[in-house]
């Protein structure tokens, strides 16, 4: 979403020649091939570990974190490769939609007119705070070590990525409906 609105807002004659409908498959395609690829390195990884004592995970899901804790192997290697496996799949495309979206703000600050920069940053305002706290979530449990983080923290922190932001998501773009704001007002109004 970053790579359109950068496209629509940085080179808007060229984005139906840029973003065309191979490009778009293609862009899927890499990030599901590219996804599943790199969790296989960590599937095997968790597929030698031994487990001899509770079969327990103290967590809402079967997150690699918590799955690893029951382990009575030696898993530093494990916890090293989730760490480094995260920077391709987090790091590089968060800094990759800020990057992006440096760009955009830069050619909206480049716009004369305040209706069209309003507009503009609308546009990506809530698309940016959804994105920026979602990768925030994910980079604190996956590429911050975890050693000064206890559960409790963790399985809050994974509650916001897997539940709070989609809840979020939907609200945030309604939100950029001109009648969908009337009728908040109004039911918070009526409060």
């Amino acid at each position: 979403m970053s790579y359109d609105r950068y496209l629509a807002i940085c080179n808007p004659l060229r984005y139906s020649t840029i973003m065309t409908i191979k490009l778009q498959y293609t862009l899927v395609i890499y990030c599901w091939v590219f996804g599943f690829l790199l969790t296989q390195i960590t599937l095997y990884f968790l597929s030698q570990l031994e487990f001899c004592g509770p079969n327990v995970i103290d967590h809402f899901f079967c997150d690699v974190g918590p799955f690893v804790e029951l382990s009575c192997s030696y898993t530093y290697a494990l916890q090293l490769e989730v760490m480094i496996i995260s920077i391709p799949i987090i790091v590089i495309p968060f800094i990759l939609v800020v990057v992006s979206y440096i760009c955009v703000f830069t050619t909206i600050l480049g716009i004369p007119s305040t209706t069209g920069k309003k507009k503009a940053f609308s546009t990506c305002s809530s698309h940016l705070s959804v994105v920026i706290v979602f990768y925030g979530t994910l980079i604190t449990i996956y590429v911050v070590p975890a050693n000064g983080n206890s559960l409790t923290i963790n399985k809050l922190i994974a509650l916001l990525y897997i539940v709070v932001i989609p809840l979020f998501n939907p609200i945030v773009y309604s939100l950029r409906n001109k009648e969908m704001r009337v009728i908040m007002g109004n039911l918070l109004r009526i409060k």
